[in-house]
């Protein structure tokens, strides 16, 4: 049988970068926030299709 030879490269980060880290967040937005908006974006928009 033939020997294989292996090459480990060396462990650390493993190639994973972290941007997160360094950077702070300007504008803080709770997901209950996003949802809502959403809610109302789309009843805007129904109340604008049937009575507009």
């Amino acid at each position: 049988m033939a020997k294989k030879d292996k090459f480990r490269m060396p462990t650390g980060m493993a190639g994973l970068v972290r941007y997160g880290e360094d950077a702070k967040e300007q504008l803080k937005i709770k997901p209950k926030h996003v949802i809502a908006f959403c809610v109302v974006v789309v009843v805007l928009e129904l109340l604008l299709k049937f009575f507009g």
